[in-house]
């Protein structure tokens, strides 16, 4: 029994010296407290069924196969968009372009789909391209000539949008009339109509989840998040990109390439919003629509990458969170209006932007508790 206390005692010691450790568990502090406050906020909005709606909220996500598929479904897109703010955030830059990345990306992967017949795998090459490319324009104009990349990324948002607008809006083959005989123009035909081939498959998980939104996304979002992770973590390319975050004059003297890595940094924040474009609008049940204002889904990856500190393996459960977190609000009506879920989220991103805070305070009080430790033994002996 005393070896067994003393082999836990060494692995967690251990662990709390990992930088990962302090990491999650600022992250835990900050969405704890803002559940917390979020249920405050809920009494006063509404006292009777405050503990109902938190219930709700917290339980709805599992109660059933069909709640559980849709779960996995929307956290599919919120994990890509996460990815791409996360990468960019590892490498000293801010992707607020993701949205335009995700439309665009979306976009290349429909047109390849309706217009060409390219099976679904070869569509979402196409989605990463698209977004590779976009998120590529505002990395050049960072790196050539110094313009802040959130400046022009928040303007290829907008021509983004009017861009696909304009090609869908152009393109017959894109656009219902020219398969069904219906005048639609604001939206995009089905995929089942035009290339069920395009269809993401769903591999009998539309049936095991009693949802035909599922399907196998799910598994290449993780996938894909694993292999950002190796990048970022065991490859050289992925040090020189998180040393020009660091410290961006302090790389150019160590000989790195730093205009090379914004741009590569860049294009691959984009190709991962692209991805994530790609697999909504090729699941089969989304059709793109005819929009005046940027997808949010880019702008949800930003509180997703700053729940997981940017981590790409946390920017999984963080995605979970946040679609678990969105599924829950939506069981709380009509007690409740939609708003509040936001509400509640914006708290917990608000949380979340103090977990720097929380980090240091979390390694002072494991520092010092490691010091009394210390004292103690040396005391003994």
């Amino acid at each position: 029994m005393n070896k067994f206390k003393m082999f836990i005692k060494t692995k967690w010691d251990l662990l709390r010296k990992k930088p990962e450790f302090t990491t999650i568990l600022a992250s835990i502090v900050s969405i704890t407290l803002g559940i917390i406050i979020g249920l405050v906020l809920l009494m006063v909005l509404d006292i009777e069924n405050s503990f109902y709606g938190f219930s709700q909220m917290l339980t709805a996500g599992f109660s059933s196969l069909k709640k559980i598929g849709k779960v996995l479904y929307t956290a599919v897109p919120l994990i890509m968009t996460g990815l791409s703010v996360g990468f960019a955030f590892k490498t000293g830059l801010f992707n607020i372009g993701a949205s335009g990345q995700y439309v665009f990306g979306g976009f290349f992967g429909m047109f390849v789909g309706m217009v060409w017949g390219w099976p679904w795998w070869l569509a979402l090459i196409a989605a990463a391209i698209g977004g590779a490319i976009w998120g590529a324009i505002p990395g050049i104009f960072k790196a050539l000539l110094n313009v802040n990349e959130v400046i022009t990324s928040i303007m290829f948002n907008w021509i983004g949008l009017h861009l696909v607008n304009l090609i869908i809006t152009t393109t017959p083959k894109m656009l219902p009339f020219y398969w069904t005989g219906e005048v639609a123009a604001d939206r995009t035909v089905n995929l089942e109509v035009a290339n069920p081939g395009a269809i993401i498959p769903r591999l009998g998980l539309d049936k095991l989840f009693t949802s035909e939104n599922m399907n196998i996304s799910i598994f290449l979002a993780v996938l894909v998040a694993v292999i950002i992770y190796i990048i970022l973590q065991k490859t050289t390319f992925g040090y020189e990109l998180k040393a020009c975050g660091f410290n961006r004059h302090a790389s150019k003297y160590a000989g790195i390439n730093t205009k090379r890595n914004i741009i590569l940094s860049m294009t691959i924040a984009g190709a991962l919003a692209g991805i994530g474009g790609g697999m909504y609008y090729l699941s089969g049940i989304a059709n793109y629509t005819i929009e005046r204002s940027v997808n949010i889904m880019g702008f949800n990856g930003i509180p997703v990458a700053l729940i997981a500190s940017s981590h790409p393996i946390g920017t999984i459960f963080s995605a979970f969170f946040i679609s678990y977190i969105q599924i829950g609000g939506d069981a709380m009506q009509p007690e409740f209006s939609t708003e509040i879920i936001n509400i509640i989220i914006s708290i917990i991103i608000y949380m979340s932007a103090f977990s720097v805070l929380f980090k240091t305070f979390i390694s002072k009080r494991l520092k010092k508790k490691q010091e009394n430790i210390e004292i103690m033994k040396e005391g003994q002996e």
